[in-house]
């Protein structure tokens, strides 16, 4: 077969050509006017391979935002039209940027209020229409921040500055959008990153355009600024801000900023600015309690199934799994959920516990990475009063045997190392020996009660650092 041959058999015949007018009408329809305007309508179709549809964007930036998001949503529509494409491949194309600009203002009359900097590089803190007021969900956690936010929204001002601080994947973020969005119609909202803050900072003093930069920011009535401490240490920038903030207060305006610590805890940022930080209302969104995390599993779960039709059915042992299991933050919640959604969607069956305990085997061994094979070999050690020379030499004395059966067994259940490398921490041993060690320790924790209490002691203060928990 010639290779012009090849080459056409490898694309879909124009016949049956995907129609991408048609996906894109699709795409509006499904996932609302607000996300196709700001993020789906950038999308240009490139070419259609047998298997695969190449698309274009303009930058890395809405590669990587669409991939994150919409991807899965945008295949599943394709695939209505070509149930052989399976995948989505995507090329960056630059455009021209001034016009694309000048189309977006015509374009998005929903984001006509929002101020932002006529730069490419700061277009995409857009506010996020999907994140509301109405689908934050709210629990003891994070009730107090939910309502200063609704509060601001209703009489800025009321509280100047707000400032909501959290961990990572709190919703500190999400407030700050519903903030943006239930005021964006009567005000002037600027949304942006201490990041991108300090990008433009920078910028506007290389070109020698600082009378700009301090127009744009202080001339608006909402300032929402994420991540504060990423300001640490930037003096010059600190004091431009510290100015931005003193004429936005003396105006009137709002003032909203989330960081991932207290104003006091901030490192490297001027005593002045946290005083003036603690001086409004200052409010923390903890970590989710199991109530909350619950009422997300299941509304995500819900949202889900209703945007495939009915076609995904996460039963409620799983739900509640992944509410128990997962506590470190929502966005982490939802990354489970999407990850088990996938599993049934690419297996078209749904899960059982056991299939879901290895999809989401990494998140829920977060503290693997605390525990390394010298730690345990030191708390066993302790535990039994030998030397970590006596456990790893060659010496078969039973009140040697028995802790270091312990150690590699403890090894093998907390690590995620391979019977190999278990054997060379432990003097190179061989893995035979090592599968002898664990079954050995299996046995006798059937039989002998104060072995499985010494093993539970071991597996608190190794991962807990607690004692005598069991």
């Amino acid at each position: 077969m010639s290779s012009n041959n090849t080459i056409q058999n490898l694309k879909s015949t124009s016949s049956d050509a995907l129609d991408w007018a048609v996906v894109q009408k699709d795409m509006r329809s499904k996932l609302g006017g607000d996300i196709y305007e700001s993020w789906l309508r950038k999308i240009d179709f490139v070419e259609e391979m047998s298997n695969y549809v190449l698309l274009s964007v303009s930058t890395r930036f809405i590669r990587d935002w669409i991939t994150s998001r919409y991807l899965d949503q945008i295949l599943q529509i394709i695939k209505i039209y070509k149930k052989d494409l399976t995948r989505i491949e995507f090329k960056i194309v630059e455009k021209d940027y001034e016009n694309e600009n000048e189309n977006k203002l015509k374009l998005n009359e929903d984001s006509k209020n929002v101020s932002f900097i006529k730069d490419t590089y700061l277009q995409y803190n857009r506010i996020d229409p999907n994140k509301r007021f109405d689908n934050f969900i709210t629990g003891t956690s994070n009730k107090l921040a939910y309502e200063a936010s609704l509060k601001v929204s209703e009489n800025i001002s009321h509280y100047n500055p707000l400032y909501i601080y959290g961990g990572v994947g709190m919703g500190k973020t999400h407030l700050l959008n519903s903030i943006g969005l239930s005021l964006k119609e009567k005000n002037k909202v600027m949304f942006i990153s201490a990041e991108r803050f300090m990008y433009q900072f920078v910028k506007s003093i290389k070109s020698n355009d600082m009378v700009k930069f301090k127009e744009y920011f202080r001339n608006t009535d909402i300032l929402l600024i994420d991540d504060i401490q990423f300001m640490n240490g930037k003096e010059a920038m600190q004091e431009e801000f510290f100015h931005t903030f003193n004429a936005l207060l003396d105006k009137g305006s709002q003032v909203i900023i989330s960081a991932d610590r207290a104003p006091n805890k901030l490192s490297r940022i001027q005593d002045r600015i946290k005083s003036r930080f603690a001086g409004g209302l200052v409010v923390d969104v903890q970590k989710p309690d199991y109530e909350l995390r619950s009422k997300i599993v299941k509304q995500k779960t819900e949202e889900l199934n209703v945007f495939y039709s009915n076609q995904i059915n996460i039963s409620e042992e799983i739900q509640n799994f992944i509410s128990t299991k997962i506590t470190t933050s929502i966005r982490e919640l939802v990354g489970a959920i999407n990850r088990v959604v996938s599993f049934s969607r690419i297996y078209n069956k749904v899960p059982n516990l056991s299939e879901v305990k290895v999809v989401l085997k990494d998140l829920l061994n977060i503290g693997e990475n605390k525990v390394t094979i010298d730690l345990i070999q030191s708390i066993v050690c302790k535990f039994f009063k030998i030397s970590k020379n006596e456990m790893l030499s060659s010496r078969r004395s039973r009140y040697l045997v028995r802790p270091r059966q312990t150690a590699i067994y403890l090894t093998k259940i907390l690590t995620s190392k391979s019977l190999p490398e278990i054997g060379r921490e432990f003097s190179n041993r061989d893995h035979t020996t090592i599968i002898h060690s664990v079954k050995t320790i299996e046995k006798l924790k059937e039989k002998d009660s104060e072995m499985t209490d010494n093993i539970n002691n071991l597996k608190n203060q190794i991962l807990y650092n607690k004692e005598n928990e069991i």
